[in-house]
């Protein structure tokens, strides 16, 4: 059982920027991929950034070039770097952790919100 633990949302204007980071509740192995979803009123729950142990990185199309994942993998934990944010990037943003083997494991979500 892994718990995971999200800070660093917060409100911020467009064009600002946040940085939110989530550390897991054990270090005695790595976990495989960490990475952030999100999910905004009304809409699905939608991948934003994923990154292997490896250091290998996805994002959605609509983040390219503003958000940045990263990781460190001695404390299972995974940071996302958010600049030049946009109204629409506005979203409960929740941390995701897959040890390679069952289920994955979600935190409790933090709320990033964008004013215009």
């Amino acid at each position: 059982q892994v718990q995971l633990v999200e800070s660093g949302g917060g409100l911020v204007q467009a064009g600002g920027s946040l940085r939110l980071s989530c550390a897991a509740s054990r270090n005695d192995f790595t976990i495989n991929v960490m990475g952030w979803y999100r999910q905004a009123p009304g809409k699905q729950r939608e991948l934003v950034a994923t990154i292997t142990s490896g250091g290998s990185t996805n994002y959605a199309d609509s983040v390219k070039g503003r958000f940045t994942v990263s990781r460190a993998n001695a404390k299972n934990t995974v940071y996302l770097q958010m600049n030049s944010l946009k109204p629409e990037d506005t979203a409960v943003y929740y941390c995701n952790g897959y040890l390679g083997y069952g289920r994955p494991y979600w935190g409790q979500g933090t709320q990033v919100t964008v004013s215009s």
